[in-house]
């Protein structure tokens, strides 16, 4: 299943392009979903954002100021230069893009990952894709069911409910679900 609608890839401005990179824009291409590079670590001495774009442009992700369709942003999550830029041209992405979910509807996600948990039960991390989902509310993952005893969010603490794009562990359910269920 695919969970994801834009892929933010983050490259470092010192590193360059290394064999992860390759292969999380093939993982990409081949789930069809758009690519935003988000080049990382400005702020280093060594940093080369230019060299980044070069390499990137030899691959197929030519930046849009070089007449090609892909944004990119240079970023220093140290220093938290750029953020503003980033999340504004996902947003943008988004627009474009046409992503909406309705939050009034019924809940809909995705299972990431699931485990048993000594005190909890069965615990599954999901990905709401579309409504809200509650702590009360029945849930069906695969095989699985129950009644969601407790939304949490990715600090542990629990949460009255969650929306679109929030992931989310969530507790209640008669049995662990595979991942994408």
């Amino acid at each position: 299943a695919q969970v994801t609608d834009i892929v933010i890839l983050v490259v470092a401005a010192d590193d360059g392009v290394m064999p992860q990179t390759t292969e999380a824009i093939n993982h990409s291409r081949a789930a069809g979903v758009p690519i935003l590079v988000a080049i990382n670590k400005i702020d280093k001495q060594n940093a080369d954002p230019e060299k980044v774009q070069r390499e990137l442009a030899e691959i197929g992700l030519t930046p849009e100021d070089w007449g090609g369709d892909t944004i990119y942003v240079n970023v220093s999550a140290k220093q938290a230069e750029g953020i503003d830029e980033l999340m504004e041209m996902i947003s943008l992405q988004a627009e474009i893009l046409e992503l909406k979910a309705n939050p009034d509807k019924l809940a809909t996600g995705h299972v990431v990952e699931a485990k048993i948990d000594s005190g909890r039960g069965a615990v599954a991390t999901v990905l709401v894709r579309e409504g809200t989902l509650r702590a009360g509310d029945p849930v069906v993952c695969g095989m699985h069911y129950g009644r969601i005893r407790a939304v949490l969010d990715d600090r542990g603490n629990q949460l009255e409910s969650a929306g679109p794009s929030l992931p989310v562990e969530i507790v209640g359910l008669s049995g662990v679900p595979m991942a994408s269920d």
